[in-house]
């Protein structure tokens, strides 16, 4: 019997001994983000899972695995011999988890979940989809009984993220966020998503790999703001500087004691996509909640003049980076051994020699061959493939910088591509030039805009599972919305595209057992005219890396493709050679020659 196999027999038998036929896991933190320390990954430690998003349940006699299209051939290769069943979200055949639970459950059934786990939303979701008499134990931490050598919390240190970078000092910020407050007659503001709270504050830290992040609550009133976190965490200047701005700090763990004695009968607003149900059940019921998503989500989504320009910036250094990488990749691959592993490393390497870089923005997919087809592949976690045969090489990668973040997605082709190869990748690129070259009246929401990228892909009876777009942080999350662009018709998807906001630009094509094909740029959303019939904006494409020309069908691309295409390699190679040395440029040039 292996260790997941041990793990899951465990686990039922603190169930039984807990009186509970159900329990649910889900792979997050108590501040419900996507990239979480290693403490709280109870999900890949259980099961063997590696993905970022899977909710799990156990039950006697059956043990599930839900997660995305993303991450299907994945963990159908992970959960091998675990016990656990990879079980499909969002497709039509198969049950959510909730409604797996809700058919299966009987009246007077116990369902055990740790709360701080679980947000209100997906809460709220389970107990209208079950039985008024069965019993939810919030309270239900059997993981941390089972889990030895389980990984401390981080303890990293705040830093300040100087208004060079931000645009905004932090006392600007607060003001922002408290006449908004006023408008909607709200008292206080419970703030849970870590990203809020750091940009609120103007700080950074590293409690979460590939994010600068650090564990924290936050409420927002009137006059004061309480910040949660480990007093250890703020270093003497910066905690002076909160004390004068009115700032206060408060132990970690004393958010819930401190929502408990909010005054009878105030306007307390929250996001219940980021609230746990253990603080939710922490407020008074005589408290009035307001849920929506939080202001400074709202208000951090729309880029400022100052992180523009220094993003743009950014994009350079980035793909200079890009260009020394893809050159050493060249000459190695001609008299030496290169792994996917490597590769990663070597991409890592070259963005560190750029000023201000401080690392990955996530872990780097850089996926060989049938490996491609997986969309989240971590050659970490899979085979660490060699390059040494004829195949397609998706380098899905980016930066943290403290001028911003980037996310760039190139796929090339090592030996020499066939017609269906080459087909495949034009087809991918013109479904990204359709969205980049998008122009659209003010209002627009994410999923309207989503087939521009996918026409010419359906046109061929091909579709991709993920979303197209997701919004960007500013050295903060790589995933960061509330903006996307995607079939569904999340939250997200259905938010207005205003001027400023940060959108990738991924469409793809994935063949199991062969290859995939992802190529992605960021998008910045930039006022474009207005005639009689209102506003229009448009895109700006803001990643600077070359395609492959010579994996385009020149053929099948219409005119003004084919003038997108020279248009951005001049403009790649006009921004990029001030960086470059001789070589460099001259290889820089033949990549973005005139098609």
């Amino acid at each position: 019997m292996n260790n997941y196999r041990i793990r899951l027999t465990q686990l039922r038998a603190l169930m039984k001994a807990n009186n509970l036929d159900f329990y649910i896991i889900v792979n997050t933190d108590p501040h419900l983000g996507e990239y979480i320390p290693a403490h709280w990954k109870s999900v890949q430690w259980l099961t063997g899972f590696t993905g970022s998003s899977a909710f799990v349940v156990v039950a006697k006699k059956f043990a599930g695995l839900w997660t995305d299209s993303r991450y299907f051939i994945q963990a159908e290769q992970q959960l091998v011999d675990t016990g656990f069943s990879l079980m499909k979200l969002n497709v039509p055949s198969e049950p959510s988890w909730i409604d797996w639970i809700s058919e299966k459950i009987r009246k007077n059934s116990r369902v055990g979940v740790d709360g701080r786990m679980l947000s209100v939303h997906n809460l709220e979701k389970l107990k209208n989809a079950i039985d008024e008499k069965v019993e939810i134990d919030l309270n239900s931490d059997l993981i941390s009984k089972i889990w030895t050598g389980r990984p401390l919390l981080p303890e990293s240190i705040a830093f300040d993220h100087g208004v060079i970078f931000s645009g905004k000092e932090r006392k600007e910020k607060i003001s922002e966020v408290r006449s908004l407050m006023e408008k909607m007659n709200i008292d206080f503001h419970l703030l849970t998503s870590l990203d809020d709270i750091m940009w609120l504050l103007n700080i950074r830290g590293n409690d979460i790999e590939f994010s600068p992040l650090l564990l924290s609550y936050a409420i927002v009133g009137k006059e004061q703001v309480l910040l949660f976190t480990d007093e250890k965490k703020i270093p003497l200047k910066l905690a002076m500087e909160f004390d004068r701005q009115g700032v206060t700090i408060l132990p970690y763990a004393d958010v819930p004691a401190i929502l408990s004695r909010l005054k009878k009968g105030c306007n307390l607003m929250i996001s219940t996509e980021t609230t746990n149900s253990i603080l939710f059940s922490s407020i008074p019921s005589d408290i009035n909640v307001i849920r929506d998503l939080s202001i400074p989500g709202r208000l951090k989504s729309v880029k400022n003049e100052i992180e523009i320009a220094n993003l743009k910036n950014v994009m350079i250094k980035d793909g200079a980076a890009l260009v020394r990488f893809f050159i050493w990749l060249e000459k190695t691959l001609s008299d030496h051994i290169v792994t996917e592993n490597s590769a990663s490393e070597k991409l890592l390497e070259f963005r560190l020699q750029q000023a201000n870089c401080t690392g990955a923005s996530f872990q780097s997919i850089v996926a060989f061959r049938e490996n491609g087809a997986i969309v989240h592949y971590n050659p970490a976690n899979g085979n660490n493939t060699p390059l040494d045969k004829n195949g397609f090489l998706l380098i899905d990668s980016g930066g943290q910088y403290l001028d911003g973040t980037t996310d760039i997605t190139r796929t090339i082709f090592i030996g020499s591509p066939g017609s269906a190869e080459k087909k495949d990748y034009t087809l991918v690129i013109k479904g990204l030039i359709g969205l980049a070259k998008a122009k659209f009246p003010e209002g627009t929401k994410g999923f309207q805009l989503d087939a521009l990228a996918r026409h010419h892909i359906w046109n061929s009876g091909i579709n991709y599972g993920h979303g197209t777009g997701h919004g960007v942080g500013f050295y903060l999350n790589v995933h960061e919305g509330p903006q996307n662009i995607g079939t569904s018709m999340s939250d997200g998807n259905k938010q207005i595209l205003t001027p400023g906001m940060l959108l990738s630009d991924e469409p793809g094509i994935y063949r199991g057992g062969r290859y995939g094909i992802r190529l992605e740029n960021i998008l910045l959303v930039e006022n474009d005219s207005t005639t009689e019939f209102g506003h229009f904006l448009r895109f700006e494409t803001l990643s600077l890396c070359h395609f492959e020309k010579n994996l385009i069908n020149r053929g099948e691309l219409e005119s003004f493709e084919i003038a997108w295409i020279n248009n951005y390699h001049s403009r790649i190679y006009n921004s990029l050679e001030p960086l470059l040395n001789e070589e460099e440029k001259f290889w820089l040039k033949t990549k973005t020659v005139e098609m």
